[in-house]
């Protein structure tokens, strides 16, 4: 991808080859040249110019990119480090790949570091930028050493290209024995490499920064003896000042709120910029903000005109959408948007203010927004290498334990809405040393508590113990057990996933035998010294229902002595609630999750916020609302979790998930949820499913496999294009197929 807009050059391999089709087809039609030339000149330029890429040791570009982002914290001028372990690239790493060439060519190459090729296990001289391959079969090593940036090679032939099916490693593991003889065998562990899109060879990967476009200021004001500048908007980027005259030193307060940055003795962010010479041109603060509001100061003689700023952003699409008859949650939806568009970066992050690192919790559920929304597989790919690092594995995943099972949870995800395989597979001795680390953790019960180095965060929330073994860590225990097993199991593991399925089956039936209270009608919150408590707390209860651990009499029983009891302590987190409503969708209370999607989210767009906040209770007043951690503005106004509307209504409304991988399978169940009509796309792999749905019509197209549209009417409906099945209690199943429009009458109930 490159940095700066160009809007004659594709930044993606399908834009490339679009753009090569079309420019051909303009010049077969000008040139009057027959189809069957036209396609064999199309067929070799995208062969010479569009299927080459960089590549890498998979993951190892993805962690050193994290360093960089995650390192560029800072609070009130002074650096602020992560508080894990940080791992680097491979600094050494083998690239190669076998062809069998019908005719010679000659190959380009190009590297991030020093390299040295060898044809056939014969070493060139020198380093090489250009090689000549004979036909017929032959192998290519590249070496790459760079201590600096990750190795990458790009390399560039009429059929021979650097793509992800190169075999890349980081040691060799031969020896060479007293005659000069090389080993016949190698324990070598090969893997196919990494890659994004960086598709020309000037688009070197550790140049990579994200683009900006240029936004003015909505008003400027003189406050005391500074500017106060309003961008209208929670944003992200660089504040440019235009006409700086004079030396000195200039001060630029940033805030979230209006109260923020005028509180230069408490505002979280702030730069300095020191003028040593007289300049009269205009000057980019250091370093990329979250703002919405910056107070600029100056000392000594410097003047200057005004600010304006440079938009940073991750240039991806809307592909899902979503719109109804319920203005105030178009608004919601809209505003969770821009939310999750500011925080999603180079990587998904939790917020844009303060943190701007990667935790796993935020991530995870950024990941099922995105399969709503963006459908951006490649952010998702980066984030969780970043967040699984390398082994040895000495912590759990932000030192905390429960954002380790989240990271088991998003792999398969990522499996079931994206269809590849391969990643999943790559990635599973990463998975299965985590979870060798986790096992041996348990208590001598089986059980996990915590131990010295870890943090059970389960939410932010006032006196909620985490003594003990906590209910809610032995569920998410449990799904990564599970986890595990489907994921053993894709990768050709047998053994271990019949292992995981039984280890995973032996704490579920123990995590109902020692936390199901009859009393309580719940699971209770933990176990101390080997007692359970009689605390109920709504965590494992609500994961429970989505997860289908309980019977129907338990969901029914929970839903009233939980999920509808006020007197269980409330949530204040969008985190959590977006799995409470979750809970609720998935129990049928579509109606009431609305209005408190229309409370909860409705009441921050009614205190005039611009993106969704990192916890928000109605109870609080004022600048009360900008305070956290013990700091008068350590909450973050922008957190990636407060854009959890996305999900909801288009998994619990539109009613669409994928229950094969990558929608080979779909179920449809759509939830007007007191609505009077909704419309809406969700994205999938092979482009858009698109639905609209009233109390009386459904009308859907789906680009991709085969669907299950789940109806509950009054009567049987009426669609002339598919049988309406009566599957019993009022609900009517039909059968989606690929590329058929489909419009069905019925009769909400």
């Amino acid at each position: 991808m490159m940095n700066k807009k160009n809007n004659n050059v594709p930044g993606s391999s399908a834009a490339m080859l679009l753009y090569l089709r079309r420019t051909l087809v303009q010049q077969c039609k000008a040139q009057l040249l027959k189809p069957f030339v036209c396609l064999c000149a199309f067929v070799s330029l995208w062969l010479t110019t569009s299927a080459q890429t960089w590549i890498w040791y998979p993951g190892d570009y993805e962690i050193w990119l994290s360093n960089e982002m995650q390192n560029r914290r800072t609070e009130r001028g002074t650096f602020y480090p992560v508080f894990w372990k940080v791992d680097s690239h491979y600094p050494l790493v083998d690239f190669h790949k076998e062809f069998d060439l019908t005719r010679p060519e000659t190959v380009t190459i190009h590297a991030e570091g020093r390299y040295s090729v060898k044809l056939d296990g014969k070493a060139f001289p020198g380093t090489p930028q250009a090689i000549a391959v004979p036909a017929g079969k032959h192998k290519i090593n590249i070496k790459v050493f760079n201590q600096a940036t990750p190795p990458a090679v790009f390399v560039k032939g009429a059929t021979i290209v650097s793509d992800s099916s190169w075999q890349v490693t980081f040691e060799d593991k031969e020896w060479i024995d007293e005659t000069g003889k090389a080993s016949d065998l190698s324990a070598t562990v090969f893997r196919h490499a990494g890659s994004w899109n960086f598709n020309d060879r000037a688009a070197t990967p550790s140049a990579y920064k994200l683009p900006v476009t240029p936004v003015t200021a909505i008003t400027t004001e003189k406050v005391n003896k500074g500017l106060l500048v309003d961008f209208g908007k929670e944003t992200f980027g660089f504040v440019k000042l235009h006409g700086v005259k004079g030396k000195g030193i200039i001060s630029l307060y940033y805030g979230e709120s209006r109260e923020e940055a005028l509180d230069t003795a408490a505002s979280e962010t702030f730069d300095r910029i020191t003028l040593d010479q007289p300049t009269a041109a205009d000057t980019i603060n250091p370093g990329s903000k979250a703002l919405r509001y910056v107070y600029i100061t100056t000392e000594e003689d410097v003047q200057l005109d005004h600010a304006s700023l440079l938009y940073e952003y991750a240039p991806l699409e809307d592909k899902g959408a979503f719109r109804c008859n319920d203005e105030e949650i178009n608004r919601i939806y809209d505003v969770a948007k821009y939310t999750l568009h500011l925080s999603t970066r180079e990587f998904f992050i939790d917020g844009i203010k303060r943190d701007r690192w990667i935790w796993s919790g935020d991530a995870y559920q950024s990941y099922l927004m995105n399969y709503y929304l963006m459908n951006d597989n490649e952010t998702v790919k980066r984030t969780t290498y970043a967040l699984r690092g390398k082994d040895p594995v000495t912590g759990h995943i932000n030192t905390i334990m429960d954002y380790t099972f989240y990271w088991f949870m998003g792999v398969y995800d990522y499996y079931l809405y994206s269809g590849d395989k391969n990643f999943l597979v790559q990635n599973y001795g990463r998975m299965k040393s985590l979870m060798d680390f986790v096992w041996k953790r348990r208590n001598q019960n089986g059980l996990l508590e915590g131990l010295p180095g870890d943090w059970i965060f389960i939410d932010w929330a006032t006196g909620l113990s985490k003594e003990g073994a906590v209910s809610f860590e032995q569920l998410l225990f449990a799904r990564a057990l599970e986890t595990m097993a489907l994921c053993a199991a894709l990768a050709g593991r047998a053994e271990d996933a019949a292992q995981y399925k039984t280890a995973a089956a032996e704490l579920k039936q123990q995590l109902f035998s020692i936390y199901w209270s009859d009393k309580a009608k719940a699971l209770v919150h933990s176990q101390v010294n080997g007692r359970p408590t009689e605390n109920v707390t709504r965590y494992a209860n609500m994961f429970a229902i989505f997860f289908n651990y309980f019977n129907e009499q338990q969901r029914q029983a929970v839903k009233n002595s939980v999920l509808l009891n006020k007197n269980v302590p409330e949530i204040t987190t969008p985190y959590m609630r977006f799995y409470e409503l979750e809970a609720l969708c998935a129990l049928g209370e579509q109606n009431y999750v609305l209005k408190e999607m229309k409370n909860y989210w409705g009441g921050m767009l009614k205190l005039g916020a611009t993106s969704f906040w990192e916890e928000y209770d109605p109870s609080k007043t004022g600048a009360e609302h900008y305070a956290m951690y013990g700091r008068k503005y350590g909450k973050s106004l922008c957190h990636a979790w407060g854009a959890s509307p996305l999900y909801l209504l288009g998994k619990y409304y539109l009613g669409i998930s994928p229950t094969a991988p990558g929608y080979a399978e779909y179920e449809v169940k759509p939830a007007l949820g007191g609505l009077k009509w909704m419309e809406g796309k969700v994205p999938t792999p092979a482009g858009n499913i698109e639905l609209y749905c009233s109390d009386k019509e459904i009308n859907m197209v789906s680009p991709v496999g085969t669907g299950k549209l789940m109806i509950t009417s009054k009567t049987r409906p009426v669609c002339k294009e598919g049988a309406a099945v009566d599957k019993g209690n009022n609900v009517y199943e039909i059968i989606i197929e690929k590329d058929k429009k489909y419009r069905i009458r019925y009769q909400a109930m």
